[in-house]
């Protein structure tokens, strides 16, 4: 199998199962409606074990740009597969979510939420703070990239591998990824979200492309930085991209956490004017 076919079909398994659960979820009359977020992190964890499972052999399953990206950042991965990497990805994320889309025709006209539609093929944040929500991808991949470097960087039974991998995804999903739904992966979010856009999907609404760029943007910035972050603190190799992405990440922080409090401070002083 090439690299191109193999990462198509680890990022098409990792959309089935993934896409698939919250379809499980969200979708009217599906048998698992409301059974909630904790079955929504385990599927994804299960999601991406399968995927890594599939394809782990011919590309490492990296099934994800943000972690092609972040590996090719630190040099642990070639730049000139990257844009075939990405492309296969991206390619294999489409085709799963249409996949999804087949798999529970009946239920698109039971749904009248629109928002429950695209959760099936995308993100969205629970509370809409783009610098806020961008910041949170960023932490969300920032721990992927350096739980995967974690666990590279320790000895497994045969085979063991990519279930770890899957813990660490449902570990993540549990514990930040209820801010956004935590993409942490470009192709994830975009792949699906353009099927979601092209589909004939009764009452879907819009696409949310005003969105889009954040659980794109977000990952990336967050695992180079988890990369980088990896090999400057455990390795000892710092870098210029180190250092201007860690200025980076405290800018951000800083100006995310400013903007929120200008709004806990405007809503504050409106609720003492209703008191008054």
């Amino acid at each position: 199998m090439s690299e191109f076919v193999a990462e198509l079909i680890g990022t098409m398994i990792l959309i089935i199962f993934g896409g698939g659960v919250v379809g499980g979820v969200v979708l009217k009359k599906s048998k698992a409606e409301g059974t909630g977020w904790v079955l929504i992190t385990i599927g994804w964890g299960l999601a991406v074990t399968m995927g890594v499972y599939a394809v782990g052999n011919f590309t490492g399953a990296h099934i994800n740009p943000a972690v092609t990206i972040g590996f090719a950042a630190v040099g642990e991965f070639p730049w000139a597969k990257v844009p075939m990497y990405v492309s296969a990805q991206m390619i294999g994320a489409f085709i799963g979510g249409i996949i999804v889309f087949l798999n529970y025709l009946p239920h698109w006209r039971e749904t009248e939420d629109q928002g429950a539609k695209l959760a099936v093929f995308a993100t969205d944040p629970a509370v809409r703070s783009p610098f806020s929500n961008l910041l949170s991808e960023m932490i969300g991949t920032f721990v992927l990239l350096l739980g995967l470097m974690f666990i590279g960087a320790n000895e497994f039974t045969n085979g063991l591998n990519p279930l770890i991998v899957g813990a660490l995804i449902v570990a993540i999903g549990m514990s930040l990824g209820g801010a956004t739904g935590y993409a942490i992966n470009p192709a994830r979010d975009l792949g699906p979200r353009i099927a979601h856009a092209l589909l004939p999907i009764p009452g879907k609404g819009g696409s949310d492309w005003g969105y889009a760029w954040v659980p794109v943007v977000g990952p990336i910035i967050g695992g180079v930085y988890g990369a980088v972050f990896y090999h400057a603190i455990f390795l000892g190799n710092f870098s210029a991209l180190f250092w201007i992405l860690s200025a980076f990440v405290v800018i951000l922080i800083i100006g995310a956490a400013n903007k929120e409090l200008k709004k806990n401070n405007s809503a504050q002083n409106n609720l003492n004017k209703k008191i008054v």
